[in-house]
């Protein structure tokens, strides 16, 4: 289904492409703990929840969901991931009764937005999670099942492909792994705070940092929508910088695409203290073009983007 004719009331995803990791062992409650920056006890059999795996400096070594079944934990995470979160996970595995098993090609997910076909729930777990900005349910299947239920969904629902879904991430101001979500990210500076991040439980790889930047709260960079005001198209890599300021460079663009939905070139970015206030204006320049290029101007949006003024 395309961008432009999309209803967000009835539609599906596929993520079966995703990192599928499960985590089983007596210690695996207290390990996962203190690997990750939510508390997993508030993970169930029907509801997942998103957290993110850090080093010591508070930066982001991965961002995932997980969830409970039986005995075991299952997380998932973007495919970049896969060459590296096991690995990851299992350096801190010292004396704990914990094993972690890649089972990302035997198990399939679909992403649902809308209601639940009641017949669904007597043959296909649902969990509840919000991976967008509208919470959703996750159906969670053996992979030889894949085409009977993509089938059956197809019937209720309206099928969101990757372009399309990434339209709707960036309408919805969710980053992900390898956009506004790397290496040299701390999780506060993403906007993760409310979704990933649990104050109150017991200690985990990075917490120090997280939880001085809550005290200070200050942040180096923050992200932000941004909104082209004359319509030019924006574009991942553009830097921005203060109008009348061209050499001076206070951010960069991780996504960008043309939303139907608010009739906009809309873009995702990270802008620096003191400039990433609602309403300030900038330039986005994209470097690869020649010297001279004339710059897009852009305004910072801090809230969602908003529908009601298109």
């Amino acid at each position: 289904m395309s961008a432009q004719s999309r209803s967000i009331d009835r539609l599906f995803f596929d993520l079966s492409s995703r990192v599928k990791l499960r985590v089983t062992g007596a210690d695996r409650l207290r390990f996962l703990n203190g690997q990750l920056t939510n508390d997993v006890r508030k993970a169930g059999e029907t509801r997942a929840i998103e957290a993110c795996v850090l080093n010591a400096k508070g930066k982001m070594d991965a961002h995932l969901f997980v969830h409970a079944e039986g005995d075991s934990f299952l997380l998932d995470a973007h495919p970049a991931l896969e060459p590296s979160l096991q690995s990851r996970l299992e350096r801190y595995i010292i004396a704990d009764d914990v094993q972690i098993e890649n089972v990302t090609a035997r198990l399939s997910i679909f992403h649902l937005l809308g209601p639940t076909p009641s017949k669904l729930f007597d043959r296909v777990p649902v969990i509840a999670v919000t991976r967008f900005d509208i919470p959703g349910k996750d159906l969670w299947i053996d992979a030889n099942e894949y085409d009977q239920l993509a089938a059956e969904l197809a019937k209720n629902f309206d099928f969101c492909d990757e372009d399309s879904a990434e339209v709707f991430r960036i309408e919805g101001r969710i980053p992900r792994w390898g956009r506004e979500l790397t290496g040299d990210i701390i999780p506060v500076e993403a906007n993760l705070e409310q979704r990933c991040i649990d104050y109150e439980k017991g200690c985990y790889i990075g917490q120090e940092t997280i939880s001085r930047m809550k005290m200070s709260g200050q942040r180096n960079k923050q992200l932000r929508g941004l909104v082209s005001l004359n319509d030019s198209p924006l574009a991942p890599g553009m830097k921005l910088s203060p109008v009348e300021a061209a050499k001076k460079e206070v951010g960069w663009i991780t996504s960008a695409t043309r939303s139907s939905r608010f009739g906009k070139e809309i873009a995702l970015g990270y802008v620096k203290r003191g400039f990433n206030v609602e309403g300030t204006k900038l330039d986005a320049l994209d470097l690869a073009k020649p010297f001279g290029s004339a710059a897009v101007r852009v305004e910072v949006v801090d809230p969602p983007f908003d529908l009601s003024s298109t």
